[in-house]
């Protein structure tokens, strides 16, 4: 199997200047635990996740090192520690460099890389362009919507799948950190929706395509209150413009 076959779709972004409280909003409304961070210019430049707030020192947490452990760590370590534990915008507090996967990247491959570099998390890439999320949790969905002895996804249920998400992607209603999967015609549609309407329009784009024998509706509405700026929707859309998806649990 490979990436595409997986992953979230319509990832939602955000911006390197953002402050952390957008970020904090954006992961808190949209019930995920890592944000891919984009420049101006909408490339991917890091990846901010629940990690990145646990040594803060609004919490007590921060690394307070001995002046000998400060002396063998240095004084560059020191210093990316304290940006890190005390900065305010995103670029301060993300990592950077994030490793990137491609669509038709094995799975395999992807545990590989996630068990030797301990990641949670792949920005799946079509060249430069974001166009999906794999996290541990979105394994664990996979292999839930095998049948017993099943080797994978079949012709048929892949482009049924290919035709909900194509279905869904670009309508203003589409649901936030998307994932589709299919099983002997029967889809299952999982994400956030931001109302009852926007949920019973995705069922029903999903029911209309040819193939589909019954819809398992998996969409959760969001309840934390969202934030006065519209970050958009899709499984990964950026704060800054409309859509071009942790570290543990999805994939």
């Amino acid at each position: 199997m490979r990436a595409h076959q997986i992953m979230s779709r319509n990832v939602i972004t955000i911006d390197s200047d953002a402050s952390l409280q957008e970020a904090i909003e954006s992961m808190l409304t949209h019930h995920i635990s890592g944000l891919p961070v984009v420049d101006a210019a909408g490339k991917l430049v890091g990846i901010v996740s629940e990690g990145d707030f646990v040594r803060r020192t609004e919490l007590g947490t921060d690394k307070r090192r001995s002046r000998w452990l400060s002396l063998l760590a240095g004084p560059d370590q020191v210093a990316v520690d304290f940006t890190r534990q005390h900065g305010r915008k995103v670029s301060q507090i993300m990592s950077p460099s994030p490793i990137t996967v491609g669509e038709e990247t094995a799975l395999e491959q992807i545990v590989r890389l996630m068990e030797s570099r301990n990641v949670h998390r792949f920005p799946v890439m079509r060249g430069e362009e974001i166009v999906g999320m794999i996290t541990r949790s979105d394994f664990l969905t996979a292999i839930a919507h095998l049948p017993p002895g099943a080797a994978g996804y079949s012709d048929s249920d892949d482009q049924i799948r290919s035709s909900a998400i194509a279905a869904l992607s670009h309508a203003s209603w589409r649901p936030c950190a998307l994932n589709v999967t299919v099983r002997d015609g029967v889809a299952t549609v999982r994400g956030t929706v931001k109302s009852d309407n926007a949920r019973s329009a995705a069922l029903v784009a999903v029911e209309n395509i040819r193939g589909v024998k019954r819809v398992e509706d998996q969409l959760s509405k969001i309840s934390y209150p969202p934030p006065e700026e519209d970050y958009g929707g899709g499984d990964f859309v950026s704060l800054q413009s409309e859509p071009s998806t942790a570290d543990d649990e999805p994939l």
